[in-house]
C-alpha cells in the first residue's frame, strides 16, 4: 500500500536540495517517493526535471515517457502528462532529435493547449524547416539549374525559367545573379511585384550589383512610379557613372515628371519659389558657387542643360530644382 505522507515529505526534501542545486540528494529523494508511492505522477515529472537540469537529456526522456504511462494508468489530470510531453520534447530538442521534439511538443498540445508549447512548437518546426534548407543547400547543384534557366529565358520560355531559377536559389540562397535572372522573368510575364521583391533580395546580398537596381528602376518607370525609378536609377548611376542605360532612364523620367506637372498647370510663381527655397536641399544647390555658374550658363544657351546631364551629380541637382519648380528645361 502507498505510504503517500512519507512520499510527500520525500518530495518535499528533493524541492528543497533541488533549489540548492544540489542534484545527487534530489534524485535521491525523488526515487524514495517514487518508491513509496508508484502511482504518482509528479514525481517521477520532478525526477525528470532533475536530469535536465544535469543535461542528462537521455534519460529525462526515459523517465517522461514512464511519467505519461504511469500518469495513464492512473487517470492522471492531464495538465501533468502535458508538462511531461513537454519536458520530454526540450529534451529532445538539446539532444539535437528536432522531429522527435517536434511529435512530443505536438503531443503536449493535444493534453493542455497553453501559449508556450504552443510557442515551442512553432519554434521547433521553424528550425526543422532551417535545417531542411540548409541540408538541401548545393552551389553546384544551383549553378546546374541555373544554366537550365537561362536556357529557357533565350527560347523566350518564361515560366519555365522561374521553375529553374526558383530550384537554383533553394540550392543556393545567396546567389545575388539567380534573384536577379528571376526578376528579368517576372518582368516578361509582367509580374512587377515579384520583379521588385526579387531584386531588393539580390540587392540585399549584392548592394553593388547594378544590374538589379536597373531591372528594379525599369520596372517602377514601367509602373508609373517616376520618382522612385528615379532614385534607383540615381543609385545606379552611383555605382557606375558610366551606365548609359542608368543615365537614359533618369532623364526620361525626368522627362515624364515634367510633363505631368506641365499638364496639371502652374502655381503662382512666388509661391513656388518661395516653397522651394524653404528645402534644405534646394538651399544648399542654390548656394554651391559652381551650381550658380551652371544655371547662369543655362539661362544663356538653354541647351547647355543637355551636356550638363551628362554628369550623374550634376543631373541630380538639376532635376531637384526642376521638382522643386525653380527652373524649366526643354529636351531634344
Amino acid at each position: 500500500m502507498a505510504d503517500k505522507e512519507g512520499a510527500l515529505k520525500e518530495k518535499e526534501q528533493g524541492n528543497a536540495a533541488y533549489k540548492a542545486k544540489n542534484f545527487a540528494k534530489a534524485i535521491t529523494h525523488y526515487e524514495k517517493a517514487i518508491e513509496l508511492d508508484p502511482a504518482e505522477i509528479t514525481f517521477r515529472s520532478n525526477l525528470a526535471a532533475v536530469h535536465f537540469e544535469k543535461k542528462d537529456y537521455e534519460e529525462c526522456v526515459k523517465v517522461c515517457e514512464t511519467a505519461i504511462e504511469i500518469g495513464r494508468e492512473n487517470r492522471a489530470d492531464f495538465k501533468l502528462i502535458a508538462k511531461a510531453y513537454n519536458r520530454a520534447g526540450n529534451s529532445y530538442k538539446k539532444l539535437g532529435n528536432l522531429r522527435a521534439a517536434k511529435t512530443a511538443f505536438e503531443k503536449a498540445l493535444t493534453e493542455h493547449r497553453t501559449p508556450d508549447y504552443r510557442l515551442n512548437l512553432s519554434e521547433i518546426e521553424a528550425a526543422i524547416k532551417k535545417q531542411d534548407e540548409e541540408a538541401y543547400i548545393n552551389p553546384e547543384l544551383a549553378d546546374a539549374e541555373k544554366l537550365k534557366g537561362n536556357e529557357c529565358f533565350k527560347a523566350g520560355d518564361w515560366a519555365n525559367a522561374v521553375k529553374y531559377y526558383s530550384e537554383a536559389l533553394k540550392r543556393n540562397p545567396k546567389d545575388a545573379k539567380i534573384f536577379s535572372n528571376r526578376a528579368a522573368c517576372y518582368t516578361k510575364l509582367n509580374a512587377f511585384d515579384l520583379t521588385i521583391k526579387d531584386c531588393d533580395s539580390s540587392i540585399a546580398l549584392d548592394p553593388v550589383f547594378v544590374k538589379a537596381y536597373l531591372r528594379k528602376a525599369n520596372v517602377l518607370k514601367a509602373m508609373g512610379q517616376t520618382q522612385k525609378a528615379m532614385e534607383v536609377y540615381a543609385k545606379a548611376m552611383e555605382l557606375d557613372p558610366n551606365s548609359d542605360e542608368a543615365k537614359n532612364g533618369y532623364k526620361d523620367c525626368a522627362v515624364r515628371q515634367y510633363s505631368q506637372k506641365g499638364q496639371q498647370g502652374s502655381s503662382d510663381p512666388e509661391e513656388v519659389r518661395s516653397r522651394a527655397m524653404n528645402d534644405p536641399e534646394v538651399q544648399q544647390i542654390m548656394g554651391d558657387p559652381a551650381m550658380r555658374m551652371i544655371l547662369e550658363q543655362m539661362q544663356s544657351d538653354p541647351q547647355a542643360v543637355q551636356e550638363h546631364l551628362k554628369n550623374p551629380a550634376i543631373m541630380q541637382k538639376i532635376m531637384k530644382l526642376k521638382d522643386a519648380g525653380l527652373i524649366s528645361m526643354s529636351y531634344k
